[in-house]
Protein backbone atom coordinates (compact mmCIF):
# COMPACT_ATOMS: atom_id res chain seq x y z
CA UNK A 1 0.00 0.00 0.00
CA UNK A 2 2.68 2.38 0.76
CA UNK A 3 4.01 2.10 -2.77
CA UNK A 4 0.96 2.75 -4.53
CA UNK A 5 -0.87 4.45 -2.15
CA UNK A 6 -4.40 3.74 -0.36
CA UNK A 7 -6.44 4.24 -3.25
CA UNK A 8 -4.70 2.45 -6.43
CA UNK A 9 -3.46 -0.08 -3.53
CA UNK A 10 -7.44 -0.81 -2.75
CA UNK A 11 -8.46 -0.73 -6.61
CA UNK A 12 -5.89 -3.03 -7.06
CA UNK A 13 -6.88 -5.31 -4.24
CA UNK A 14 -10.38 -5.07 -5.30
CA UNK A 15 -9.55 -5.64 -9.30
CA UNK A 16 -7.27 -8.57 -8.87
CA UNK A 17 -9.16 -10.54 -6.25
CA UNK A 18 -12.49 -10.16 -8.39
CA UNK A 19 -10.42 -11.49 -11.15
CA UNK A 20 -8.96 -14.82 -9.20
CA UNK A 21 -12.55 -14.86 -7.95
CA UNK A 22 -13.94 -15.32 -11.66
CA UNK A 23 -10.59 -17.36 -13.06
CA UNK A 24 -11.71 -20.01 -10.08
CA UNK A 25 -15.21 -20.17 -11.32
CA UNK A 26 -14.36 -21.04 -14.92
CA UNK A 27 -11.67 -23.41 -13.72
CA UNK A 28 -14.06 -25.14 -11.41
CA UNK A 29 -16.93 -24.98 -13.72
CA UNK A 30 -14.47 -26.98 -16.36
CA UNK A 31 -13.04 -29.68 -13.90
CA UNK A 32 -17.00 -30.45 -12.75
CA UNK A 33 -17.44 -30.93 -16.85
CA UNK A 34 -14.04 -33.08 -17.23
CA UNK A 35 -14.43 -35.47 -14.22
CA UNK A 36 -10.94 -36.98 -14.60
CA UNK A 37 -9.19 -33.90 -14.08
CA UNK A 38 -7.70 -33.82 -10.43
CA UNK A 39 -5.52 -30.77 -11.14
CA UNK A 40 -5.08 -27.87 -13.49
CA UNK A 41 -2.39 -29.76 -15.15
CA UNK A 42 -4.74 -32.36 -16.02
CA UNK A 43 -6.86 -30.12 -17.78
CA UNK A 44 -4.21 -28.55 -19.43
CA UNK A 45 -3.93 -31.99 -21.22
CA UNK A 46 -7.79 -31.83 -21.88
CA UNK A 47 -7.13 -28.08 -24.10
CA UNK A 48 -3.30 -29.01 -24.91
CA UNK A 49 -2.50 -32.46 -25.10
CA UNK A 50 0.46 -33.85 -23.20
CA UNK A 51 3.22 -31.46 -24.08
CA UNK A 52 1.04 -28.39 -22.25
CA UNK A 53 0.57 -30.92 -19.47
CA UNK A 54 3.71 -31.09 -18.61
CA UNK A 55 4.80 -27.52 -19.26
CA UNK A 56 1.86 -26.49 -16.76
CA UNK A 57 2.84 -29.21 -14.37
CA UNK A 58 6.31 -27.45 -14.00
CA UNK A 59 4.92 -24.60 -13.53
CA UNK A 60 2.65 -25.63 -10.48
CA UNK A 61 6.11 -26.87 -9.16
CA UNK A 62 7.62 -24.19 -9.10
CA UNK A 63 4.87 -22.00 -8.23
CA UNK A 64 3.88 -23.93 -5.03
CA UNK A 65 7.46 -24.09 -4.04
CA UNK A 66 8.12 -20.38 -4.25
CA UNK A 67 5.12 -19.81 -2.05
CA UNK A 68 5.51 -22.64 0.52
CA UNK A 69 9.15 -20.77 0.66
CA UNK A 70 7.40 -17.74 1.89
CA UNK A 71 5.29 -19.74 4.32
CA UNK A 72 9.09 -21.19 5.64
CA UNK A 73 10.52 -17.06 5.22
CA UNK A 74 7.41 -16.21 7.75
CA UNK A 75 7.46 -18.92 10.11
CA UNK A 76 11.06 -18.12 10.39
CA UNK A 77 11.28 -14.51 10.69
CA UNK A 78 8.22 -15.48 13.72
CA UNK A 79 10.91 -17.35 15.29
CA UNK A 80 13.62 -14.90 15.43
CA UNK A 81 11.00 -12.46 16.73
CA UNK A 82 10.02 -14.76 19.35
CA UNK A 83 13.51 -15.90 20.51
CA UNK A 84 15.36 -12.34 20.27
CA UNK A 85 16.96 -13.51 17.34
CA UNK A 86 18.90 -16.25 19.53
CA UNK A 87 20.34 -18.04 16.22
CA UNK A 88 20.99 -16.91 12.79
CA UNK A 89 17.53 -17.19 10.50
CA UNK A 90 18.90 -19.73 8.63
CA UNK A 91 18.57 -22.21 11.14
CA UNK A 92 15.14 -21.11 11.65
CA UNK A 93 14.48 -21.84 8.42
CA UNK A 94 15.57 -25.28 8.43
CA UNK A 95 13.09 -25.68 11.88
CA UNK A 96 10.17 -24.60 9.80
CA UNK A 97 10.79 -26.40 6.66
CA UNK A 98 10.98 -29.47 9.21
CA UNK A 99 7.87 -28.76 10.82
CA UNK A 100 5.93 -28.24 7.15
CA UNK A 101 7.55 -31.30 5.76
CA UNK A 102 5.64 -33.53 8.46
CA UNK A 103 2.22 -31.61 8.20
CA UNK A 104 2.33 -31.71 4.83
CA UNK A 105 3.00 -35.47 5.29
CA UNK A 106 -0.56 -35.97 6.04
CA UNK A 107 -2.35 -38.27 2.98
CA UNK A 108 -5.70 -36.57 2.75
CA UNK A 109 -6.66 -33.01 2.66
CA UNK A 110 -9.71 -34.22 4.66
CA UNK A 111 -6.64 -34.70 7.56
CA UNK A 112 -5.54 -31.76 7.89
CA UNK A 113 -8.74 -29.62 7.56
CA UNK A 114 -8.22 -28.84 11.43
CA UNK A 115 -4.55 -27.46 10.51
CA UNK A 116 -6.68 -25.27 7.82
CA UNK A 117 -9.22 -24.17 10.43
CA UNK A 118 -6.22 -23.23 12.94
CA UNK A 119 -4.20 -22.02 10.37
CA UNK A 120 -6.89 -19.18 9.78
CA UNK A 121 -7.76 -18.28 13.07
CA UNK A 122 -4.43 -18.06 14.17
CA UNK A 123 -3.64 -15.41 11.29
CA UNK A 124 -6.71 -13.68 11.52
CA UNK A 125 -6.29 -13.27 15.72
CA UNK A 126 -2.63 -12.26 14.99
CA UNK A 127 -3.69 -9.69 12.62
CA UNK A 128 -6.56 -7.85 15.04
CA UNK A 129 -3.50 -7.85 17.46
CA UNK A 130 -1.42 -5.60 15.14
CA UNK A 131 -4.05 -3.55 14.07
CA UNK A 132 -5.30 -1.71 17.10
CA UNK A 133 -1.74 -1.03 18.64
CA UNK A 134 -0.44 0.92 15.26
CA UNK A 135 0.78 4.38 16.52
CA UNK A 136 -0.75 7.59 15.61
CA UNK A 137 1.36 9.77 13.43
CA UNK A 138 1.76 10.44 10.32
CA UNK A 139 4.47 8.05 9.13
CA UNK A 140 3.91 8.98 5.57
CA UNK A 141 0.92 7.92 4.56
CA UNK A 142 -0.66 8.89 0.82
CA UNK A 143 -3.90 8.62 -0.58
CA UNK A 144 -1.96 8.08 -3.83
CA UNK A 145 1.65 7.33 -4.13
CA UNK A 146 4.65 8.03 -6.91
CA UNK A 147 6.40 4.83 -7.24
CA UNK A 148 9.07 4.13 -9.64
CA UNK A 149 7.77 1.30 -12.38
CA UNK A 150 10.27 -1.58 -10.74
CA UNK A 151 8.55 -0.82 -7.46
CA UNK A 152 5.18 -0.47 -8.43
CA UNK A 153 4.82 -3.51 -10.57
CA UNK A 154 6.36 -5.53 -7.62
CA UNK A 155 3.76 -4.45 -5.42
CA UNK A 156 1.24 -5.11 -8.01
CA UNK A 157 2.33 -8.79 -8.62
CA UNK A 158 2.14 -9.11 -4.69
CA UNK A 159 -1.09 -7.88 -4.34
CA UNK A 160 -2.36 -10.35 -7.06
CA UNK A 161 -0.46 -12.99 -5.92
CA UNK A 162 -2.15 -12.59 -2.39
CA UNK A 163 -5.29 -14.52 -4.31
CA UNK A 164 -4.20 -15.96 -7.45
CA UNK A 165 -3.92 -19.79 -5.53
CA UNK A 166 -6.88 -20.88 -7.53
CA UNK A 167 -5.06 -23.74 -9.15
CA UNK A 168 -5.34 -25.05 -5.39
CA UNK A 169 -8.59 -25.05 -5.05
CA UNK A 170 -9.05 -27.81 -7.74
CA UNK A 171 -7.79 -31.08 -5.87
CA UNK A 172 -10.05 -30.13 -2.90
CA UNK A 173 -13.40 -30.67 -5.24
CA UNK A 174 -12.24 -34.62 -5.33
CA UNK A 175 -13.13 -34.68 -1.70
CA UNK A 176 -15.99 -32.74 -1.48
CA UNK A 177 -19.14 -34.50 -0.72
CA UNK A 178 -20.89 -32.28 -2.89
CA UNK A 179 -18.50 -31.05 -6.16
CA UNK A 180 -21.75 -29.37 -7.52
CA UNK A 181 -21.27 -27.16 -4.10
CA UNK A 182 -17.68 -25.78 -5.35
CA UNK A 183 -19.04 -22.42 -7.11
CA UNK A 184 -20.63 -21.65 -3.24
CA UNK A 185 -17.65 -22.25 -1.74
CA UNK A 186 -15.08 -20.27 -3.74
CA UNK A 187 -17.73 -16.85 -3.78
CA UNK A 188 -17.82 -17.39 0.53
CA UNK A 189 -13.84 -18.24 0.58
CA UNK A 190 -12.84 -14.93 -1.92
CA UNK A 191 -15.32 -12.73 -0.47
CA UNK A 192 -13.92 -13.04 3.37
CA UNK A 193 -10.11 -12.89 1.97
CA UNK A 194 -11.27 -9.87 0.19
CA UNK A 195 -12.81 -8.32 2.73
CA UNK A 196 -10.02 -9.18 5.24
CA UNK A 197 -7.21 -8.16 3.02
CA UNK A 198 -8.80 -4.95 2.16
CA UNK A 199 -9.57 -3.43 5.63
CA UNK A 200 -6.62 -5.17 7.05
CA UNK A 201 -3.96 -3.85 4.72
CA UNK A 202 -5.81 -0.13 4.58
CA UNK A 203 -5.71 0.01 8.38
CA UNK A 204 -1.77 -1.14 8.82
CA UNK A 205 -0.85 1.14 6.12
CA UNK A 206 -3.07 4.17 8.03
CA UNK A 207 -0.94 3.30 10.92
CA UNK A 208 2.30 2.50 9.82
CA UNK A 209 2.71 4.24 6.55
CA UNK A 210 6.28 3.91 5.36
CA UNK A 211 7.02 1.86 8.36
CA UNK A 212 5.18 -1.43 7.56
CA UNK A 213 6.87 -4.62 8.36
CA UNK A 214 7.27 -7.30 5.71
CA UNK A 215 5.33 -9.57 6.91
CA UNK A 216 3.38 -6.79 8.41
CA UNK A 217 2.64 -8.79 11.75
CA UNK A 218 6.40 -7.04 12.35
CA UNK A 219 4.91 -3.68 12.75
CA UNK A 220 3.82 -2.91 15.84
CA UNK A 221 6.77 -3.03 18.01
CA UNK A 222 8.67 -5.56 20.03
CA UNK A 223 6.05 -6.72 22.54
CA UNK A 224 2.89 -6.86 20.07
CA UNK A 225 5.20 -8.53 17.28
CA UNK A 226 6.14 -11.14 19.78
CA UNK A 227 2.32 -11.76 20.56
CA UNK A 228 1.07 -11.70 17.11
CA UNK A 229 4.00 -14.24 15.60
CA UNK A 230 3.19 -16.45 18.41
CA UNK A 231 -0.56 -17.21 17.57
CA UNK A 232 0.41 -16.45 14.23
CA UNK A 233 2.89 -19.20 13.73
CA UNK A 234 0.35 -21.91 12.98
CA UNK A 235 -0.83 -20.07 10.17
CA UNK A 236 2.51 -19.22 8.69
CA UNK A 237 3.62 -23.28 8.93
CA UNK A 238 -0.33 -24.38 7.41
CA UNK A 239 -0.03 -21.71 4.62
CA UNK A 240 3.63 -23.86 3.27
CA UNK A 241 2.18 -27.34 3.88
CA UNK A 242 -0.91 -26.48 2.44
CA UNK A 243 1.25 -25.97 -0.98
CA UNK A 244 3.82 -28.22 -0.54
CA UNK A 245 0.47 -31.26 0.18
CA UNK A 246 -0.40 -33.71 -2.71
CA UNK A 247 -1.25 -37.05 -2.97
CA UNK A 248 -4.16 -38.95 -3.75
CA UNK A 249 -3.65 -43.02 -3.58
CA UNK A 250 -2.82 -45.34 -0.79
CA UNK A 251 -0.14 -48.19 -1.71
CA UNK A 252 3.43 -48.53 -1.14
CA UNK A 253 4.96 -46.72 -3.96
CA UNK A 254 3.01 -43.71 -4.19
CA UNK A 255 3.65 -43.58 0.03
CA UNK A 256 7.37 -43.78 -1.45
CA UNK A 257 6.48 -40.75 -4.01
CA UNK A 258 4.83 -38.80 -1.86
CA UNK A 259 7.36 -38.75 0.58
CA UNK A 260 9.58 -37.74 -1.86
CA UNK A 261 8.30 -35.03 -3.25
CA UNK A 262 7.25 -33.72 0.18
CA UNK A 263 10.87 -33.94 1.15
CA UNK A 264 12.10 -32.59 -2.51
CA UNK A 265 9.48 -29.72 -2.12
CA UNK A 266 10.03 -28.32 1.11
CA UNK A 267 13.98 -28.28 0.43
CA UNK A 268 13.45 -26.42 -2.72
CA UNK A 269 11.35 -24.61 -0.52
CA UNK A 270 13.99 -23.73 1.68
CA UNK A 271 16.52 -22.88 -0.86
CA UNK A 272 14.05 -20.37 -2.41
CA UNK A 273 13.50 -18.53 1.46
CA UNK A 274 17.03 -18.84 1.90
CA UNK A 275 17.71 -17.09 -1.37
CA UNK A 276 15.54 -14.31 -1.55
CA UNK A 277 14.85 -13.69 2.13
CA UNK A 278 12.55 -10.82 1.40
CA UNK A 279 8.93 -11.99 1.60
CA UNK A 280 7.61 -9.10 -1.03
CA UNK A 281 9.72 -10.16 -3.38
CA UNK A 282 9.27 -13.92 -3.32
CA UNK A 283 5.24 -13.17 -3.78
CA UNK A 284 5.87 -10.82 -6.44
CA UNK A 285 8.01 -13.72 -8.12
CA UNK A 286 4.98 -15.91 -8.07
CA UNK A 287 2.72 -13.85 -8.91
CA UNK A 288 4.56 -12.49 -12.31
CA UNK A 289 6.10 -15.42 -13.11
CA UNK A 290 3.74 -18.51 -12.59
CA UNK A 291 0.64 -17.50 -11.17
CA UNK A 292 -0.14 -15.49 -14.40
CA UNK A 293 -0.30 -17.75 -16.81
CA UNK A 294 -2.08 -20.64 -13.83
CA UNK A 295 -4.67 -18.29 -12.95
CA UNK A 296 -5.25 -15.94 -15.83
CA UNK A 297 -4.40 -17.62 -19.26
CA UNK A 298 -5.42 -21.10 -18.46
CA UNK A 299 -8.54 -20.13 -17.59
CA UNK A 300 -9.25 -17.93 -20.37
CA UNK A 301 -8.41 -21.02 -22.61
CA UNK A 302 -10.88 -23.07 -20.78
CA UNK A 303 -13.94 -20.60 -20.92
CA UNK A 304 -13.19 -20.55 -24.53
CA UNK A 305 -13.17 -24.23 -24.75
CA UNK A 306 -16.38 -24.43 -22.60
CA UNK A 307 -19.11 -21.79 -24.46
CA UNK A 308 -21.95 -22.72 -26.74
CA UNK A 309 -20.32 -21.41 -29.60
CA UNK A 310 -17.26 -23.84 -28.87
CA UNK A 311 -19.99 -26.33 -28.27
CA UNK A 312 -21.64 -26.13 -31.54
CA UNK A 313 -18.21 -26.23 -33.88
CA UNK A 314 -17.49 -29.57 -31.87
CA UNK A 315 -20.88 -30.91 -32.52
Amino acid sequence: MYVLGSFPGAINVLGWQFLNTYGAIVQGNFRNAHAGCHSIADMANVVGGPWLKEIVGVLFLVTYAIVGASGIFGASVGLNALSNHAICTNYFMLVATAAVCILASFRKFEKIAWLTWVGFISVFVAVFVVVPKEGDFDLGYHVIGNPTFVAGITSVASIFCSGAGTSAFLPVISEMKRPRDYNKAVYVCMGIVTAAYLSFSLVVYRYCGQWVASPSLGSAGDVVKKVAYGIALPGLLVSACLYIHHLQSNSFVHWSVWFACTIGMSAVSFLLASGIPIFNYLLALAGSLTFSPLALGLPGTFGSMTTPITAREDS
